[in-house]
């Protein structure tokens, strides 16, 4: 089957990946609240949280090596059974031995998402790599969308504990429901690429040194610190204008349906604008509305803010996607998305850390001054970015790639 005729598996990897993720989403906050009930201060909480994305910088590299050299399907359930089992034992634990299984459910995530987007690459023809990878963040989206929403009812139902553990319990039983959409997902002939499978590793310096690499993994994790570092600190901007907490909760949800919304027609932007002025052109502006959310500026105009800020920086994580599998060098294209996934959670441990620091001497608008720098620079580093083609060497792919008659669909080296 050549990559692109049959789309259902796209289809059920998206219902997959909502599951997995809104699982995750519930469980990081249960997990601090539960740490919280348990006696644990600021700190331990920060220990337990920086856990999950520990284990995952030290597997991410052998995890894309490893796919890179075999298939993408069996990360996939392996990814479903680590966030379950992480997500229950964490609410079994009866002491911060819970950040064991907090760092277990962070490795399955980083099993899952690097088994998908490289699933992703290998079964979609060139032209699709967009639209498809677009496609697919619409599920982690939705787990973004839906799963903190879950954790706070559940949470709310009952005491701290009690309350932390049932919604743990509950997004380990939810995560296993991706299970069902798993079954022979990946197509058979199109296995490892057979340089890949018969010749040497690429030294990882060598990914790194090509071009667009970098410049991908700067622009995701600058995308992601952005969503991170919002949703930590929008509450603290809320609490200084006196917002309320439920109106706080609305406005995140304002930014996550904006960046749904903006994959859902990212095609058409594609067509209109390209992928390296896209990609510029929404990390500048991502850079300039970061500033605008310290402004005071009523509600109305803040929730608008959020939604433009949301569809661009729904932008960024796709494409970086492509950027990066497209540069890489051929035999790579896994291990490279598992560098992009270890500098997001780079990102993750620091620019918290960084932004809890900049806050702390200049005030609540200072995080959000550094985002803009940060996205301000993205969007410098995209626009030099390689375009839409990796020149001589996809020309030669294209020609020796076997093609349907009428469809412009082929399976080349660059899937």
């Amino acid at each position: 089957m050549r990559p692109g005729r049959n789309r259902g598996w796209l289809l059920r990897l998206v219902i997959a990946f909502g599951f997995a993720q809104g699982a995750v989403s519930m469980a990081r906050p249960a997990v601090s609240y539960r740490a919280l009930a348990l006696g644990a201060g600021e700190g331990a909480v920060g220990v337990v949280a920086g856990v999950y994305a520990l284990l995952p910088l030290l597997a991410a590299v052998p995890l894309g090596r490893r796919t890179d050299h075999g298939r993408c399907a069996p990360l996939l359930p392996a990814g479903v059974v680590l966030i379950s089992g992480g997500c229950v034992l964490s609410g079994l634990a009866g002491s911060l031995t819970m950040a064991l299984w907090s760092g277990v459910m962070g490795l399955g995530h980083l099993c899952f998402v690097i088994g998908a987007q490289s699933l992703v690459a290998r079964q979609s023809a060139p032209h699709e790599q967009d639209r498809d990878f677009g496609h697919f963040t619409i599920g982690a989206s939705l787990g973004q969308l839906v799963g903190p929403v879950a954790a706070g009812a559940l949470i709310g139902r009952a005491d701290m504990a009690g309350g932390s553990a049932l919604a743990l319990l509950v997004a380990g039983a939810g995560c296993a429901v991706a299970f069902t959409s798993l079954w022979r997902i990946e197509h058979r002939d199109l296995g490892p690429d057979s340089r890949a499978e018969h010749g040497d590793r690429v030294p990882v310096r060598r990914i790194l040194r090509a071009r667009g690499v970098p410049a991908g993994i700067l622009v995701s994790l600058s995308v992601l610190s952005a969503t991170d570092i919002l949703t930590a600190y929008l509450p603290v901007v809320g609490e200084h204008r006196g917002i309320a907490p439920p109106v706080v909760g609305v406005l995140l949800s304002v930014r996550a349906a904006a960046s749904i919304a903006c994959r859902l027609v990212l095609t058409p932007l594609l067509r209109l604008l390209g992928r390296t002025v896209l990609l510029t052109v929404t990390c500048l502006l991502a850079a300039l509305l970061c500033a605008g959310i310290v402004l005071p500026v009523p509600v109305w105009a803040l929730s608008v803010i959020l939604a433009l800020l949301g569809f661009c920086l729904g932008v960024g994580q796709p494409l970086s996607m492509t950027t990066v599998v497209r540069a890489a060098p051929d035999g790579a294209r896994s291990t490279a998305l598992a560098l992009r996934l270890t500098g997001n959670r780079l990102g993750q441990v620091a620019a918290p850390a960084a932004a809890g620091l900049v806050a702390g001497l200049a005030g609540v608008a200072a995080p959000f001054a550094m985002l803009g720098a940060l996205l301000l620079l993205s969007s410098g580093v995209a626009l030099r970015s390689p375009g839409e083609a990796r020149g001589g060497e996809e020309a030669e792919a294209d020609r020796s790639a076997p093609r349907r008659s009428g469809s412009g669909l082929r399976r080349s080296s660059d899937v």
